[in-house]
C-alpha cells in the first residue's frame, strides 16, 4: 500500500481516506503531488517522501492518478537505471493507493524549492512533454536539506536506489547458482 498526499490545490483530486494508516510498504515511501503551472501550461509535480525523488507530467486525467501512480513511478524509477526486480518489488507493495491529506511540512517545503526551479529548466514556449524528464533529472540531483549536516543531506538520484536496494534486494533468498558461488537472486 502507498499513500498519495495531495496539496490542498489537488484537494478534489478524490475523497481522502477515513482512516489512513500509519506506514506504508514501499520502499520510497508516500508520495505528495501539486499542481504547477509553467508558460500557462499545468503540470503535475510529485515527490516521494523518502527520497525526495521528483516526477514531472502534464497535469492531465487527475482524478485517475491513484490508478496511474505505480505505472508512473515504475516509469520513472526506470529512467533512473533501477534494478528491475526492485522496480517490479515496489510496484507490486503500491497497491492499493490510498489518498490522504500531507503531513510533512519538509517535503511540502522541498516541493516549492522543485517548483520554483522548474521554470529555470524549461525554455519558454520551446519545450515539450519530453524535455519534462530532463527537468526531473536535473533536479534529482538537487542537494536537498542542504542546511542540514553533510551527512544529512539528500541527493535524490542516490538516495532513491539506496532506499530500493536495501528493501527490495538486499532480503532476497541465498539461491545456489549452478555450478559457481552463491549469488544474490
Amino acid at each position: 500500500m502507498v499513500i498519495l498526499r495531495p496539496t490542498k490545490k489537488l484537494g478534489s483530486l478524490r475523497p481522502l481516506a477515513e482512516s489512513v494508516p500509519a506506514c506504508y510498504d514501499t520502499a520510497l515511501g508516500d508520495w505528495y503531488v501539486n499542481r504547477i503551472v509553467v508558460d500557462r501550461k499545468p503540470l503535475l509535480l510529485l515527490v516521494s517522501s523518502m527520497s525526495l525523488l521528483p516526477m514531472l507530467l502534464p497535469a492531465r486525467d487527475v482524478r485517475g492518478l491513484p490508478a496511474r501512480l505505480g505505472i508512473l513511478v515504475a516509469a520513472r524509477l526506470r529512467r533512473c537505471g533501477i534494478d528491475p526486480r526492485a522496480i517490479d518489488a515496489e510496484h507490486q507493495a503500491m497497491h492499493p493507493v490510498v489518498v490522504g491529506s500531507t503531513i510533512d511540512r519538509s517535503v511540502l517545503g522541498i516541493m516549492v524549492d522543485f517548483a520554483k526551479a522548474v521554470p529555470y529548466h524549461l525554455e519558454p514556449g520551446q519545450w515539450n512533454e519530453d524535455t519534462l524528464e530532463l527537468v526531473e533529472a536535473r533536479l534529482s540531483e538537487t542537494p536537498c536539506h542542504a542546511g542540514r549536516s553533510a551527512d544529512r543531506v539528500i541527493f535524490p538520484k542516490k538516495k532513491a536506489p539506496d532506499l530500493l536496494c536495501s528493501k527490495w534486494l538486499t532480503n532476497r533468498p541465498l539461491q545456489p547458482s549452478s555450478g559457481g558461488p552463491i549469488r544474490i537472486m
